[in-house]
């Protein structure tokens, strides 16, 4: 993450709510890819080569990882703990993307080492503005240890 384009891997269920993070990062000009997965089944078996995934070359390795909370088949914080428990996978960042402003999912998120907790605007102009700041923080200035 020094400056090079990166791999978002972009766990989302909601269509609506992937193309608005597609939108925002090529508003703010981001030249990282953007790899979307739909639910965390999908995010567990890119992360870990299994099925359609096993292609390095087709699934690169992401460099952040957005995270929503509530998905179908396996939920955000259950692959946030298998990420966070893997020697391999825990250093990448983990940025949880999600509409819930609930307390409980926030602490809980935290606890299982999340980097970091942002709640979706669902006006879009707010959302290009966090889209904007998450790429100049974890994607420009924020120094990974990968």
């Amino acid at each position: 993450m020094n400056g090079e384009p990166i791999v978002i891997l972009l766990a989302e269920d909601e269509n609506g709510h992937a193309e608005l993070v597609r939108r925002s990062l090529e508003g703010a000009k981001v030249a990282n890819t953007l790899i979307r997965v739909a639910d965390g089944q999908e995010a567990l078996d890119y992360l870990y080569r299994k099925n359609g995934f096993s292609d390095p070359a087709k699934s690169p390795w992401p460099g952040i990882i957005m995270l929503d909370l509530r998905m179908p088949r396996v939920d955000g914080l259950t692959v946030l703990k298998s990420i966070k428990a893997d020697p391999g996978l825990m250093r990448i960042p983990v940025v949880i993307l999600t509409t819930s402003e609930a307390e409980k999912d926030i602490a809980e998120a935290y606890d299982c080492h999340a980097n970091s907790y942002l709640v979706k605007p669902m006006d879009f102009a707010k959302f290009t503005e966090l889209m904007q700041t998450l790429d100049f923080y974890w994607l420009a200035w924020n120094k990974n240890p990968l």
